[in-house]
This record gives structure tokens, sequence and C-alpha cells, in this order.
């Protein structure tokens, strides 16, 4: 699979309200910081360097329940990320 590994059961749906992607992920909660245009904290800062905000722009749209299900949302979301070419399958 693309998004989540072989075998989830469940997992949760987010569009990204900056960006507009939209993505898979095992971590299930109201927002997410998006994988493509957010940025996770960096612990490891200067004494001079500003800690950056972390902004949760990514919604949960819906949850994902059953395999079948996740590979099936799963494959149509890669379909659309890779423009259509199935040949990786």
């Amino acid at each position: 699979m693309y998004y989540v590994p072989d075998g989830t059961e469940q997992c949760g749906y987010y569009e990204c309200k900056e960006c507009g992607s939209r993505f898979l992920d095992l971590k299930i909660a109201p927002t997410l910081v998006c994988p493509y245009c957010g940025e996770e904290a960096d612990m490891e800062i200067g004494p001079d360097d500003e800690m950056p905000k972390v902004v949760e722009s990514a919604k949960l749209i819906q949850m994902v329940r059953g395999v079948e299900e996740v590979e099936k949302m799963d494959k149509l979301l890669s379909l659309a990320v890779t423009g259509g070419d199935f040949s990786w399958i």
C-alpha cells in the first residue's frame, strides 16, 4: 500500500485546508499536521532560534474501517497521486 501498511483495519481520511492534499493516516484525530506542507516541531533548536509553531491544518473527513475498505481507499488515493499510472500495483 502507499499510505498505510498492508492489513490496516482502521485509519483516518484527511484533507489539508492549506495545500488541498488528501491522505490516509493511522492516527485518528480531529486534526493533524499535514505531511506535505506542515512542519513538525524541531526540539533541537539553539538559544537564538524561535520554536516553530505546529499548525494542524489537515482535517478528518471520515474514518475508514475494514481491511477491504482501507485497501480500496488507499488504491484510489494512490492512483490519484500517480496520475492514473497503475503499473506499480
